[in-house]
């Protein structure tokens, strides 16, 4: 049951947010507007946009401690605590929904979005790459071995649900060729259902890998493992609930390790332009 409250707080903090953001919208044309529920509406909608924008825009990262979007959030809800009357008729129950989506906000950023200290020893530079087995799309095993010859970038990612993922791959999928000439290959690495994998591969065309990490067991192997990883509910898209925590290994055509990303925060993920750097210095 580790990590199960931070499953259903992502999915459950945005849902909260939606709410207050249509009940708030209900208010002002049903009421006219007022400045409880104008702020209130300022701090809800910016966490909607926030979390709709992940999957419309689908960036590969954020800035870490998302400024803007504080400022916003800070700014609604001091707009409806002033015009709320809390100060002069402390009415605290009248402004406990934005005491609820300010905590919300912080709680995502300062430890949602965080990681715990993560074991770094496995997948430290200077060491080979473990061996390990993986399978393919048509559920052929595939030895970690078999990447030797070739400098490898290996993505391991959350799955086709993970919007940074998904926007993570599409940056690397647009720098192939650029990749493909400094005599490297691409390997991506999810634990998600083989079927997924194949639609995403078919997505793009691309001679990657796309490779399955069948329960997890690589993951847990290299101490990237994340149980009750995904939101909450997503399971009924065909998830299971545990999944692999961001990482990026680079390997070279030894197998030696040398680049490995372990972002300690889901939002911030490294350039593909480091990968090229790194694939730069291999030649």
């Amino acid at each position: 049951m580790k990590n199960l409250f931070r499953s259903l707080f992502i999915s459950l903090f945005p849902l909260y947010a939606l709410y207050l953001t249509i009940d708030g919208i209900l208010h002002v044309s049903e009421h006219g507007f007022s400045l409880r529920y104008g702020g209130r509406l300022i701090t809800s909608m910016t966490v909607v946009v926030l979390f709709a924008g992940l999957f419309i825009v689908k960036r590969a990262r954020t800035r870490k401690n998302l400024p803007y979007w504080t400022l916003s959030i800070t700014t609604g809800f001091l707009i409806s605590l002033l015009g709320g009357g809390v100060i002069e008729n402390n009415d605290l129950i009248g402004s406990s929904p934005g005491f609820i989506l300010v905590l919300g906000w912080w709680i995502y950023l300062t430890w949602y979005s965080k990681f715990k200290k993560r074991n770094k020893d496995i997948l430290k530079v200077g060491r080979a790459l473990p061996e390990f087995e993986l399978e393919d799309a048509n559920q052929e095993k595939v030895h970690s071995s078999s990447f030797v010859g070739k400098a490898t970038v290996l993505l391991f990612f959350r799955g086709n649900w993970c919007p940074l993922c998904m926007a993570q791959i599409k940056e690397i999928a647009a720098k192939y060729k650029e990749i493909e000439e400094k005599n490297a290959q691409v390997v991506l690495i999810s634990p998600q259902p083989h079927s997924f994998s194949r639609s995403l591969a078919k997505k793009y065309g691309l001679n990657f890998q796309f490779l399955t990490d069948v329960k997890n067991q690589v993951a847990k192997q290299l101490h990237i493992f994340a149980e009750n990883g995904i939101p909450a509910g997503f399971q009924i898209l065909g998830y299971d609930s545990d999944t692999v925590l961001p990482t990026v290994v680079i390997t070279d055509a030894s197998g030696e390790i040398v680049f490995a990303d372990l972002t300690d925060n889901y939002r911030l993920r490294p350039e593909p332009e480091t990968f090229l750097k790194v694939l730069d210095q291999l030649n």
